[in-house]
């Protein structure tokens, strides 16, 4: 017989959803058999798997050690949690802008993926899980029925605020809030070119997948393209340049950098989306400077000292 405890990271889900992630190669028919036949009983009651699972709930699996160990992944969850990166408490590879129980929001380098495009990637994600683990957030034997994850993504070369969800009450929270827009996400950028005054830029972003690229389009040509909004407000005016502060309306792939691209705007250092070599610019300058909630309250992520010099560059020119 195996029991187990229902922690904080398990709580807020169905009974069946959490008994398919923790017997992960085990049928749904397996599951439902096991329950009519109590040999899964949730607080030493039959259950149907539709109860909603509560902190210190009590679930007992009355299988062989065998069977158990068939119907489990918990050596691949052994073998997963040994090969995230290890981390230092005081070398983090990223800086920590908010944490509470449910949430953890960083400020992401530049040259950071925000979650895995290959298998061997170590990205903002695996970065977070080690991070949790080294505080003990969560613990090793809790990746088979939850894993925090990041809710937002930036491109690689753009750095700032990734918002993750470090109980399943986070994730789906910040995921919610971001999902109906209750959190407004703004960005700096500096753009090539002087840039007058504001503007709203709509149009639909249209995904080239063998160029990994997406275009703007004034009308759509299929169901795949997405309408987008993006809106701007010049902060600072170079010689042939302008810093910006950038609202996604909405949140689509390369959605910034194409939209003011179709203008002849192209952030300074994409070079992807037609921005022109300059000396002194390392890296694209775009980044994920704050969000603001509905209650007006405000996560800022300082600018990276690249930004940063590339502003000082740009005012002496």
């Amino acid at each position: 017989m195996r029991e187990f405890w229902i922690q904080k990271n398990e709580a807020g889900q169905r009974f069946d959803k959490y008994l398919k992630k923790h017997l992960c190669y085990a049928s749904g028919n397996f599951i439902y058999k096991m329950l009519r036949k109590k040999n899964i009983v949730l607080n030493d009651k039959k259950a149907a798997g539709s109860e909603k699972l509560n902190i210190n709930d009590n679930v007992k699996m009355f299988f062989s050690e065998e069977t158990y160990q068939k119907f489990t992944s918990s050596s691949e969850e052994k073998r997963s949690a040994e090969e995230l990166p290890k981390l230092q408490p005081d070398r983090l590879p990223f800086q920590i802008l908010y944490e509470d129980e449910d949430v953890l929001m960083i400020n992401k380098p530049a040259g950071m993926l925000s979650q895995k495009a290959k298998p061997d990637d170590i990205s903002a994600n695996e970065y977070i899980l080690s991070y949790l683990l080294l505080t003990g957030s969560i613990k090793e034997d809790e990746f088979g029925t939850f894993r925090p994850s990041v809710c937002n993504r930036l491109d690689r070369n753009t750095s700032g605020i990734l918002i993750a969800g470090k109980t399943l009450k986070g994730l789906q929270e910040m995921s919610d809030r971001l999902k109906t827009r209750e959190i407004e996400k703004y960005y700096r950028g500096i753009a090539e070119g002087v840039i007058a005054g504001p503007c709203r830029l709509k149009g639909y972003l249209h995904k080239d997948w063998e160029q990994n690229k997406v275009f703007i389009l004034a009308e759509p040509k299929s169901k795949e393209d997405k309408w987008i909004e993006t809106e701007y407000v010049p902060i600072q005016n170079f010689s042939n340049a302008t810093l910006l502060e950038i609202n996604l309306i909405t949140g689509r792939s390369h959605q910034i950098r194409a939209h003011l691209a179709s203008i002849g705007h192209p952030i300074v250092g994409d070079y992807k989306y037609g921005a022109a070599k300059r000396k002194g610019i390392s890296t694209q300058l775009l980044h994920a400077y704050r969000i603001c909630l509905k209650n007006r309250e405000e996560v800022i992520a300082p600018l990276p000292e690249a930004f940063q010099k590339a502003i000082e560059l740009f005012e002496k020119e």
